[in-house]
C-alpha cells in the first residue's frame, strides 16, 4: 500500500448496494469475553482490522487458543480469568484504546506483573480513566510518565466489587470496570453517563448477572461477579461509523443512490443518522432486525439537495462521537452556520479531532470558529476547491484520513493525503469499496 493517495476529480454518479465490514466495536468486545467463556465460540463478518488483531494477538499471548479463518474467528475459552501467562509479559494494544483499557478490567485479577504499551498516538491519551478505578478494585498501576503508556500492572487476589461514577459519556471506561467486576465477590455499581451500550447487551444476553436502570442522563449498571459464560456464537453486523462515511460520499455527490447492508443501529450508536436527518440528509431504514440485543437495518441513503444547517443537541453527542469528523463535513456543505457544543471528548481521540475537523475545513476554505469544547462552522453550499491541499502529520488518526478523502470526492481540489495506512486500524477495504461505486474514482 503507498503511504499516500493522491484526488483530482470528483466521484460521478452512482447506484449501487454495498456491505461494509464488521462493527469493530463488538468485534473486540466478543473476542474479549469469547476468552473467558468455557469452549469454542465462533464470530462471523469478524472485521479484519489491526485493532482487531491486536486483540486477538494480546489474547493468544496470554494463553487462550485462536483459529483466524477466511469465514470464521474461533476462539477456545477457559473461563474467567483463567488466562496462561508468564510473569513480565508485554501486550501491546497497538493504537486500540478500546483494546488497551478493557483488557486491564479482565487482567486486575490477575496476581503476574504485566506491561502495557501502545503506539504513538496511544501512548498519548490517558489511562488514569480506567487505572483510578481498577486501583478501589485492587489492582496496582505504574507509569513511566504520567497516566500514559507504556503502564506496568499487577492484578489482585482479592479483586473486590466497587461503587463507580463514570462521567465522561466514555463506553471504554464503562466496560472496562464491567469486564473487571465479572472477577468480584459481591455487586458492581456503576452510574454512567450516558454512552454506547454494546457490553451490556453481551452481558444480559450471555446472562451475566447484570441490571440496567436507565435514567434521563445517566444508567444505573449492577454486576454480581464470579458467573460462568457459556460459549457462544456472533455474527458481528457492519459498523455504523464505517458506513456514515459512505452516507455523506453519497449526500454530497451528484444524482447517486446507495444501500449499505446490515449496518449496526443501535440507538446509542445511532446519533449520525439522527443528526445528518436533521440537516437535510435523505436516509431511511429498511429491513429491520433484532440480533441478540442489537438493532440491525439496511441503511438507504440519497445525494441532498437542500442541506441545512443544525444547533446539534448536545444530548447527540456521545451517540455520534466517532462520526463528527464526517459530520462536520456534511456542516461545511449546509447552508447556515452550523454550532457543535460540548466535544471536548473529541480531542481525546486517536488525534486531537475537533482541532484538525476545523483545520482541514479551513484548508478547503471554510471558515470555523472553534474553542476547546466546540466549534461553529460556516457553511457553503456551492463550495467547490479549486486548490491544491495536503493532509499530513496528523497522527495516522483513520478517521482524519477518511474524512479527507470524502473531502476531496466531493468538493474538488487536488488533494494528497499521507498515512493511507491509517485505515487498517478500523476499515481496511475502505478504498476498495470507494472503487466497487466508480472504478475511476481514485
Amino acid at each position: 500500500m503507498k503511504s499516500s493517495i493522491s484526488i483530482s476529480r470528483k466521484i460521478k454518479p452512482y447506484n449501487k448496494v454495498i456491505q461494509i465490514d464488521g462493527d469493530k466495536s463488538l468485534s473486540i468486545r466478543w473476542a474479549l469475553l469469547a476468552s473467558q467463556a468455557m469452549g469454542k465460540s465462533k464470530a462471523y463478518n469478524l472485521l479484519r482490522s489491526e485493532d482487531v488483531l491486536d486483540t486477538l494477538n494480546c489474547l493468544k499471548t496470554l494463553g487462550i487458543k485462536i483459529k483466524n479463518k477466511k469465514k470464521y474467528c474461533e476462539i477456545h475459552g477457559k473461563g474467567i480469568n483463567r488466562f496462561n501467562y508468564k510473569n513480565n509479559l508485554v501486550l501491546n494494544a497497538g493504537n486500540s484504546g478500546t483494546l488497551g483499557r478493557l483488557i486491564l478490567g479482565l487482567l486486575v485479577h490477575s496476581p503476574k506483573k504485566i506491561r502495557l504499551i501502545g503506539d504513538r498516538s496511544l501512548s498519548k491519551r490517558d489511562f488514569s480513566r480506567v487505572t483510578e478505578p481498577l486501583k478501589k478494585i485492587g489492582g496496582k498501576f505504574y507509569f513511566n510518565k504520567k497516566n500514559k503508556l507504556p503502564l506496568s500492572m499487577l492484578g489482585t487476589k482479592f479483586a473486590k466489587p466497587i461503587n463507580y461514577n463514570e462521567n465522561k459519556g466514555s463506553a471504554q471506561c464503562k466496560s472496562c470496570v464491567m469486564l473487571a467486576a465479572m472477577n468480584t465477590e459481591g455487586e458492581t455499581i456503576i452510574k454512567a453517563k450516558r454512552s454506547r451500550n454494546h457490553t451490556e447487551l453481551l452481558f444480559k444476553y450471555l446472562k451475566i448477572p447484570i441490571k440496567v436502570r436507565e435514567k434521563t442522563k445517566f444508567d444505573i449498571i449492577k454486576i454480581k461477579g464470579k458467573k460462568k459464560i457459556t460459549s457462544f456464537n456472533y455474527k458481528i453486523p457492519s459498523d455504523i461509523s464505517s458506513s456514515a462515511f459512505f452516507i455523506a460520499l453519497t449526500a454530497l455527490s451528484e444524482n447517486s443512490r446507495l444501500i449499505i447492508k446490515s449496518v449496526n443501529i443501535n440507538p446509542t450508536r445511532g446519533g449520525v443518522i439522527e443528526i445528518l436527518s436533521k440537516m437535510g440528509v435523505k436516509i431511511s431504514l429498511k429491513n429491520k432486525i433484532n440480533y441478540k440485543g442489537e438493532k440491525i437495518a439496511d441503511i438507504q441513503v440519497e445525494s441532498a439537495k437542500n442541506l441545512k444547517a443544525i444547533n446539534c443537541p448536545a444530548k447527540l453527542n456521545s451517540s455520534a462521537i466517532d462520526e463528527f469528523l464526517i459530520i462536520f463535513l456534511v456542516a461545511a456543505r449546509s447552508k447556515g452556520i452550523s454550532y457543535f457544543k460540548n466535544l471536548s471528548e473529541l480531542n481525546q481521540k486517536e488525534s486531537p479531532r475537533l482541532v484538525w475537523g476545523s483545520k482541514i475545513l479551513n484548508l478547503m476554505g471554510v471558515k470555523t470558529i472553534l474553542t476547546k469544547s466546540s466549534i461553529k462552522i460556516f457553511g457553503q453550499p456551492n463550495l467547490n476547491i479549486k486548490k491544491s491541499i495536503i493532509i499530513k502529520n496528523y497522527l495516522k488518526d483513520h478517521r482524519v484520513f477518511m474524512m479527507s478523502t470524502i473531502a476531496a470526492l466531493t468538493c474538488g481540489g487536488q488533494w494528497k493525503i499521507h498515512d493511507q495506512e491509517s485505515i487498517k486500524t478500523s476499515f481496511p477495504s475502505f478504498l476498495k469499496i470507494i472503487k466497487k461505486l466508480n472504478k475511476n474514482s481514485l
